[in-house]
């Protein structure tokens, strides 16, 4: 059972929850390593280097105990299977990172509602692509600040896309623990989440106003034709960039482009620079640029 948030400000006082995992370890040797580390590259784009190993077994060796295997080795030639492409995408899953919260890196709503909002015409149809969204935290956060400028029942939308598919299913459902509501302005909090109680107390849900703006699609980034998802005002990329090589990048940008309107923005994580990337988008502050 969910209920509006009386007080926003009580989810600060929710003790963080901690999940402990059993851990197991499985050697993996450098053939291995790199054969896994080509298979990761060759779907996601995301570089793999000797640095990354402890990531990698950290996150496979209790799916490898749970299938039953005694190496890498084995584990490969089992996700390299077609019958096991199911496998295969929770390898993907595994080695994804997804860290994220609510407003992360707020300078750039500020610039969202400060700048972009306010030069839209009334009824205007307004599109947002939060285009590696993780578990949705980024696309709602959107989502609010368009509801609040253009409001709830106004002429606009967000769509999230990631290639881990488990997350997208958190992302659908908007359902998320009560600590990560914290960053969350009270405000907002109050006007579009639901405190849960009963056997959903510590927990928070999206609320419905909100989430039928919004919409989940797994798509990897990391091909050469995007599906061609309609064009946008605003393109968020953030934080992904970090994890490929040059290559890859110009090729992932230059699959977002043509989806961005006319004069629309294109945001990248703070650690992120298009120099060197694309000439097709001219830069108007760090990490926001714009399509000439």
């Amino acid at each position: 059972m969910f209920l509006a948030f009386a007080n926003p400000l009580e989810c600060l006082d929710t003790n963080e929850f901690i999940v402990m995992t059993e851990s197991a370890y499985y050697e993996i040797s450098d053939t291995e390593f790199r054969l896994l580390s080509k298979l990761v590259y060759d779907i996601t784009g995301i570089v793999l280097n000797d640095t990354k190993k402890g990531l990698l077994t950290g996150r496979l060796a209790k799916r490898l105990k749970a299938l039953g295997f005694s190496n890498y080795t084995q584990y490969i030639k089992y996700i390299l299977d077609e019958e096991h492409a199911e496998e295969l995408q929770f390898m993907v899953d595994s080695v994804t990172t997804n860290e994220t919260h609510f407003f992360r890196e707020p300078q750039h709503f500020d610039f969202l509602k400060q700048v972009i909002l306010p030069g839209i015409r009334p009824g205007q149809m307004f599109r947002v692509w939060s285009a590696a969204t993780s578990n949705g935290a980024e696309a709602y956060t959107i989502a609010m600040i368009l509801a609040d400028k253009l409001g709830e029942t106004g002429a606009w939308e967000v769509l999230g896309t990631d290639i881990n598919g488990s997350v997208l299913k958190q992302a659908r459902r908007g359902h998320y623990l009560m600590q990560e509501a914290a960053r969350i302005p009270p405000e907002y909090l109050k006007r579009f989440c639901l405190k849960g109680v009963r056997d959903q107390e510590g927990t928070f849900l999206i609320d419905r106003k909100l989430r039928q703006h919004v919409r989940f699609e797994q798509l990897n980034l990391n091909v050469e034709t995007l599906p061609k998802q309609g064009d946008f005002d605003v393109i968020f990329l953030r934080n992904v960039l970090i994890y490929f090589d040059v290559p890859t990048k110009k090729r992932v940008v230059e699959n977002l482009v043509p989806s961005l309107k006319p004069k629309g923005y294109f945001i990248t994580g703070h650690a992120e620079t298009l120099s060197g990337v694309t000439n097709a988008l001219l830069q108007v502050k760090p990490t926001i640029y714009r399509k000439m």
